[in-house]
């Protein structure tokens, strides 16, 4: 079809990136110090970069182009908030790392106590990178915080082999479907492991992994355990 959009002149550009800022559904973006049109769909022909370039780079024509798609435009857009909020946070404690664990002491040297079997940081699901390099071709875990404290052998039971993610249903803000989709849909995993308490609360976990897995629309091999109270496994 063709419809008004924008067009961007390279020659004029200087790669401010004020355009980028200007425009609400992310269709402009820089590449090679440059402001291209990213996507014809992304563009909604309003203009509201226009009187952002300072260099007069940006004019309107009239040609064959994508219709504008605002059901794309807002899952693009839910994406890079996602990813923002993954960025937000510049200390230390949030930087992505692997961990890299040793063979166990043998038995006769086993008063050091157990192992942990963690092997990457981050934890929290708010914090965990969408493409750390952890997450391909990985085992993941994703449990509800209380159960490592409710489960003895939490460690060798549970995160050995895998990637783990924590959470609280109940006491963090917000939903973990939309991160855990992005997870899922964006890096190769290979199975996943929802671990929960029998309190109704923790359900809010396993209805946020069903939801992930639906959005990403792949089929994984996947499994709930449930937790009580006094630490036994009630479902396996």
């Amino acid at each position: 079809m063709k419809r008004k959009i924008i067009q961007i002149d390279e020659e004029k550009c200087d790669g401010c990136g004020i355009c980028v800022d200007a425009c609400h559904e992310g269709a402009i973006g820089l590449v090679d110090g440059k402001a291209r049109l990213l996507r014809d769909d992304y563009c909604d022909g309003l203009g509201d970069c226009l009187p952002a370039c300072p260099q007069g780079a940006i004019t309107f024509v009239v040609r064959e182009a994508e219709a504008y798609d605002e059901e794309a435009v807002k899952k693009n857009m839910e994406i890079k908030r996602i990813l923002k909020e993954d960025l937000a946070c510049g200390c230390p404690g949030s930087q992505s790392k692997v961990i890299e664990r040793e063979e166990p002491l043998a038995k006769a040297q086993s008063t050091e106590g157990p192992k942990s079997q963690l092997t990457q940081w981050p934890v929290q699901i708010k914090l965990v990178p969408i493409n750390a390099p952890y997450f391909n071709d990985a085992h993941l875990l994703i449990a509800a915080d209380c159960t490592a404290f409710s489960y003895g052998d939490f460690h060798n039971k549970f995160i050995k082999n895998k990637v783990a993610l924590i959470g609280c249903p109940k006491l963090d803000q917000g939903d973990y479907s939309e991160k855990l989709g992005e997870i899922i849909k964006n890096n190769s995993i290979k199975s996943l492991t929802v671990v929960k308490m029998e309190v109704p609360c923790c359900s809010g976990l396993e209805h946020a992994v069903v939801n992930a897995l639906k959005y990403s629309g792949k089929f994984i091999p996947w499994q709930v355990v449930t937790i009580s109270t006094e630490g036994e496994i009630l479902e396996d």
